[in-house]
């Protein structure tokens, strides 16, 4: 990651930080007892692991993680297999991932972490230089749960980091739009239990509402339920079509045709997707 700092507006905010040298067999090791609430003797703190290939980055991001008070650096990666290795070893709550690394690249070092079933609880933020459909669409695939340009404000990414460990779903706006015109272009649909064919006809308005970029809160009031009903109908969504986050379920409603393009709010009005 280059440690450029620019002015890309995010839904709800954020910041930039880093320190010191390579993870892998050398990043700092990490308190034991996970928790998006935080390690032993840091109640509430998230458990951030670093993956960079470039040490002065890393270094940068340390120091801006380490300046916020809810959360805290457990390690440090200079590849792709360091950051896999150190998500369990130092027990991290949120990866913050570079897509291009030496050894093995961000995006399938995602795969890895995604896929592991002991890792189930790790959410990963990644954070590119490279503003390209390609790179935004095959994070989300591989199971990001966050995607963030670097020109973002050091404030936007603290935020984003609290937004992911939070377990909403974010994307830099910008390139939202572009995204789902991708999307349609070369379909491949990601893996699940099913598609919206499986879903009630109230859930499949849901997701076409997630897909919009609505929050729960907007979504329970565009249907006129209570917010507690809005969340249930998208964790059994989630459920249903096997997506790890709501960043999935947005390429499920594309990719299946059951959101278009144009109709109704632009796909890409929010950043975010949250409570």
């Amino acid at each position: 990651m280059n440690g450029e700092s620019g002015t890309g507006r995010l839904s709800g905010a954020g910041g930039l930080g880093g320190t010191e040298g390579r993870g892998g067999a050398g990043g700092l090791s990490g308190t034991e007892g996970r928790g998006g609430a935080g390690g032993p003797g840091a109640p509430g703190r998230i458990r951030v692991l670093l993956a960079d290939d470039q040490t002065l980055v890393r270094a940068a991001f340390a120091m801006l993680v380490g300046s916020a008070g809810d959360m805290e650096v457990v390690g440090q990666a200079g590849t792709g297999r360091e950051a896999v290795a150190l998500a369990r070893s130092a027990r991290a709550d949120l990866v913050v991932m570079d897509v291009r690394m030496p050894d093995l690249d961000g995006i399938e070092a995602t795969r890895l972490i995604a896929a592991d079933d002991d890792l189930a609880g790790v959410k990963v933020l990644v954070l590119t230089t490279y503003d390209t459909d390609d790179h935004i669409l095959e994070a989300l695939r591989a199971g990001a749960s966050g995607f963030l340009v670097k020109d973002t404000r050091p404030a936007d990414l603290l935020a984003a980091i609290r937004t992911v460990a939070a377990g909403d779903a974010l994307l830099s706006p910008g390139p939202t739009s572009r995204l789902i015109a991708r999307v349609l272009r070369a379909p491949a649909a990601p893996s699940g239990k099913g598609g919206p064919a499986c879903l009630s006809t109230r859930e499949r308005q849901v997701l076409a509402l997630v897909a919009r970029g609505l929050t729960n809160t907007e979504i329970a009031e565009t249907l006129g339920l209570s917010p507690l009903t809005a969340k249930t109908h998208v964790s059994r969504i989630m459920g249903k079509l096997g997506a790890r986050d709501r960043a999935q379920l947005v390429i499920v409603a594309y990719e299946s045709g059951l959101v278009v393009p144009g109709a109704g709010e632009s796909p890409g009005h929010a950043g975010q997707w949250g409570p």
